[in-house]
């Protein structure tokens, strides 16, 4: 992919929504965003903020989640899914940064990743805010929209970050996933995006081809 068309994509995704580093999981350390980003997998940042909210006050520290109980943890948890692997994660990966790490979190990735239940995509949320050190984050979003607009072509979430480290500017590593997401939610949406909304058309190949086999009179899946 030539380097004018990524930069006219991140000028269409700055100038929609702007280059201000928000993450929308709400914490206010490095370990509360590890467990809300635990929390975020298969569930909505809305709903785990509303479960962090009381969840960061009944268990205010690292050693609190160390020491939890299983299943007491499990029913604080339980409306954001998959709650038992959940629960016992976070109480294994608090373990061991209460053992390894004095209960700090460390900002190596492999040192994050070797945490119990964090993958490179909850490892780079951590890398990229609270230790500002580039990093992209393939989610869903991620992986889908820049399939479509040509910037990675791979499924595999690491390979995908690989391309995608290749061809966007390393200021723009950590910016790419927060507007990617919030471009997933408001336009780009699976399985349905709303293309007749969308301010990126001249820029994406996957409707530019749809939309040629549409006019040649086969079907189009444009919405």
């Amino acid at each position: 992919m030539a380097a004018k068309h990524t930069l006219e994509i991140l000028q269409a995704l700055d100038e929609r929504y702007g280059t201000d580093y928000r993450c929308s999981l709400d914490h206010e350390n490095a370990w509360q965003l590890l467990i809300a980003t635990m929390l975020s997998a298969q569930c909505t940042d809305a709903r785990v903020n509303l479960v962090t909210k009381e969840l960061f006050r009944k268990y205010p520290s690292v050693e609190a989640f160390a020491n939890a109980d299983l299943k007491e943890l499990e029913q604080d948890i339980h409306s954001t899914g998959f709650y038992h692997n959940k629960a016992k994660n976070i109480i294994a990966c608090c373990k061991d940064l209460m053992e390894k790490y004095g209960g700090e979190v460390p900002s190596g990735i492999d040192e994050l990743t070797a945490l119990a239940g964090v993958g490179r995509k909850t490892a780079n949320v951590i890398r990229g805010n609270i230790f500002h050190e580039p990093s992209i984050v393939v989610d869903t979003h991620v992986k889908r929209i820049s399939k479509k607009l040509g910037l990675s072509a791979s499924d595999d979430p690491v390979k995908a970050e690989k391309e995608l480290e290749k061809v966007l500017p390393k200021d723009h590593w950590i910016l790419y996933n927060i507007q990617l997401i919030t471009f997933g939610r408001e336009i780009c949406k699976a399985p349905t995006p709303k293309c007749g909304e969308c301010f990126m058309t001249h820029l994406c190949p996957d409707y530019q081809k749809r939309e040629k086999k549409g006019s040649m009179g086969g079907r189009s899946d444009i919405n």
